[in-house]
């Protein structure tokens, strides 16, 4: 019994050739010279033991075995097509729940717009946040979230990633501070008692490492994974909060706070949008990250003094 040709050009060639049933206008489709088509239908007809087309004067007939495939034939290369292009996507009719992780801090102050941008566009889909632990690289890989904002400067394997701007890390007190009213020396940093922030990202570690660089350590007396806990105990307490200086100028300019350069050379805190790569050519994943870095953007250049590049 003849097998069906597995070669998709040749089928693609014989639905349209069963459609025009005439060599020159089918050729002209498939952008072939008449004589490469002549061939592909002398083969077509030896793999399938039929004649299919039948000349008849100036025009083609169908034989009974080509007019039996004429719908299947169509069906199969619809879902050949479906299967090669991968599945369309519109935000409209999106269902899907997408996931993102970061700060408490993000997510207050990107959070209304994202919102209200995806109720815009795909009214229909639904989104999760969740607070990011710094090197939680496993919720990408494993756990379904989508996107990660954070602070990074190296990318783990089998993650894409956007950059998104830096910034430099300050010291932040409230304004009854001992230190409020003086340059912060680096004694003085070393010595004071701090306040840590540990969710959202790893921007702790790059100030603990420029401390060990210099054979130093700081007492840290209280560690909170939200920037809201750690703002109202830093306006009620003499601890230190190294933050990004963005956000120094926003909340100094909101509480009675204020915020000094740090005495030490500090690497600059680089931000970062990341993603697994198994997400990297999804259509809908595409349309969310980069309605992210859409709405990103308005915030760092709409909200604070972020420098983005």
């Amino acid at each position: 019994m003849p097998q069906p040709s597995n070669n998709l050009n040749l089928l693609r060639s014989l639905d349209v050739l069963l459609e025009t049933r005439n060599l020159t206008t089918a050729a002209e489709i498939l952008g072939l010279t008449q004589s490469a088509l002549s061939r592909q239908l002398a083969q077509l007809r030896l793999e399938y033991g039929d004649p299919l087309l039948v000349r008849e004067g100036q025009r083609f007939l169908l034989t009974q075995r080509a007019q039996a495939m004429r719908g299947p034939l169509k069906a199969v290369l619809a879902a050949l097509h479906s299967v090669l292009d991968g599945p369309g996507f519109e935000p409209a009719t999106c269902t899907r729940t997408f996931a993102i992780a970061g700060s408490d801090y993000l997510a207050d102050h990107m959070l209304p717009a994202l919102v209200q941008a995806m109720c815009a566009q795909a009214p229909a889909a639904s989104l999760n946040f969740r607070l990011w632990e710094p090197g939680y690289y496993r919720l990408l890989s494993d756990e379904g979230v989508d996107l990660v904002a954070t602070i990074a400067d190296l990318l783990p394997e089998n993650l894409h990633g956007r950059a998104m701007g830096e910034d430099r890390a300050v010291c932040l007190m409230r304004a009854s501070h001992p230190l409020a009213q003086q340059t912060l020396t680096l004694d003085d940093y070393v010595h004071a008692a701090h306040l840590r922030i540990s969710g959202g990202s790893d921007r702790d570690g790059i100030i603990e490492q420029a401390l060990a660089r210099l054979g130093l350590r700081r007492e840290v007396r209280l560690t909170v994974p939200f920037f809201s806990a750690a703002l109202r105990v830093a306006c009620n307490q003499d601890l230190l909060l190294t933050v990004p200086e963005h956000m120094a100028i926003q909340f100094a300019a909101a509480a009675p706070l204020v915020w000094k350069p740090l005495p030490f050379e500090v690497p600059p805190y680089r931000y970062w949008l990341l993603w697994h790569v198994r997400n990297h050519h999804d259509p809908a994943h595409q349309w969310f990250r980069q309605l992210m870095f859409d709405v990103l953007h308005q915030f760092e250049h709409g909200v604070t003094h972020f420098n983005a590049h």
